[in-house]
């Protein structure tokens, strides 16, 4: 593949690099007028325009959101937990999913590979908020035989940009 030539996108569409500096920019400043996106992209407004309006369409933009620092909403705990199910059936791992998706309190989780069966991002007010989610809602999930918590003492890096 050459410099410039367009790559197809794991959803079949081809993104040209006129696609990817458009994602860059809106990845750092969602809120930035068309105008601005235009002139740091370096194109016509109009095409600017189109060219969001297509990748909203395809939806290789996915949606708009704020990001809020966790201190202002006493969330500034941030704990990531391994899950191990007792068993792997396609009916556990179904209801364990279906009760992560009500949780309010769960930010992100994912099934992995290894020696757990689900990873889990959680934040909390403090340790006493996360025992009795651990507690109360978690450990009673479908499936649930075993967790391992880890409290995050610094967050080194947190970002939601992909590099293109």
């Amino acid at each position: 593949m050459r410099k410039g030539e367009p790559r197809m996108s794991a959803a079949g569409y081809k993104l040209d690099e006129a696609d990817r500096r458009i994602l860059q920019v809106l990845q750092q400043d969602g809120r930035i007028t068309n105008q601005d996106l235009a002139a740091a992209c370096t194109m016509s407004a109009s095409s600017c325009f189109e060219r969001v309006r297509r990748l909203r369409e395809r939806g290789v933009i996915a949606g708009y959101r704020a990001l809020i620092d966790p201190k202002f909403v006493e969330r500034e705990l941030l704990i990531f937990i391994e899950v191990l199910l007792d068993r792997t059936t396609s009916d556990i791992f179904d209801q364990f999913a279906e009760r992560i998706r009500r949780s309010p309190e769960v930010l992100e989780c994912h099934m992995v590979a290894g020696r757990f069966d689900y990873l889990v991002k959680v934040r909390m007010r403090d340790m006493a908020a996360y025992r009795a989610f651990l507690a109360g809602a978690l450990s009673v999930m479908p499936g649930v035989r075993e967790t391992r918590t880890y409290a995050v003492m610094e967050e080194v890096k947190d970002t939601s940009v992909l590099a293109l």
